[in-house]
């Protein structure tokens, strides 16, 4: 895979110009990346915004799918281990940075990166928005920069190594299948045990324990009942101890 990286100043979001540029036939080689300066409309889960600020990383990429490779939305943790490597390199301390399904990268608890996975033309686009020099306010949850625990890198310095590092991942992906990339996510994620609640899909809440993954990537929530609720899809919140 050739990576390369496209720069521009400015733009609504990063992943919808992807979105477009496949719906109109474009070839986008796996592998490239747009960068943005400023995003007017960045999107993160669920329809949420994503604040930016100068600095920061904004950017998308595309996954050529095929046939054989594994299923696309296990790409949301190989893009989640790739931030995670990525990032490691600026941290003292390890054990600061946290992942947590679905695809959250968490710095001293708090969030400070973001990640969107849509499917257009046989492709997955993956957008992934780091703090790296400022982080937004917002009412409802902690966020932080990586500014906060010592220099950060360029902007420019951090997308190079972000796509070398999802190029390298990818790789793993198609090469070995999800069992090691789960595996990795697991180690680099809360312990099991760990108190969690769980809005699924169609808004109910749960709360229990974290109890693993399965093979595919579902969470495992144990419940006050001794029992095991799997959940597909939805939000965790780890809850204090």
């Amino acid at each position: 895979m050739t990576v390369t990286i496209e720069y521009i100043p400015e733009t609504g979001s990063t992943n919808a110009d992807m979105v477009s540029r496949l719906a109109r036939g474009e070839r986008v080689p796996e592998g490239h990346w747009l960068v943005a300066d400023r995003q007017r409309a960045g999107r993160g889960r669920q329809g949420r915004s994503w604040i930016d600020a100068p600095g920061n990383f904004m950017g998308s990429t595309v996954v050529r799918l095929n046939d054989r490779d594994p299923a696309p939305a296990t790409l949301s943790f190989v893009a989640a281990l790739a931030v995670y490597e990525a990032v490691l390199p600026n941290l003292a301390n390890p054990s600061s940075l946290m992942l947590k399904w679905p695809n959250d990268v968490l710095l001293d608890g708090a969030k400070f990166c973001g990640l969107l996975l849509e499917c257009e033309a046989e492709s997955a686009i993956v957008g992934i928005g780091v703090n790296l020099t400022a982080a937004p306010t917002i009412a409802d949850r902690r966020v932080k920069a990586l500014s906060e625990r010592g220099p950060a890198p360029t902007r420019n310095a951090f997308a190079e190594r972000l796509a070398a590092q999802m190029a390298l991942e990818i790789q793993r992906w198609r090469e070995f299948g999800t069992g090691p990339i789960i595996n990795r996510w697991k180690a680099a994620a809360h312990t099991k045990g760990t108190p969690i609640s769980v809005h699924d899909a169609v808004g109910k809440r749960l709360s229990g324990t974290y109890d693993g993954l399965d093979d595919d990537g579902a969470l495992r929530l144990r419940l006050p009942d001794g029992t095991t609720h799997t959940v597909h899809a939805g939000d965790v919140l780890l809850e204090e101890r």
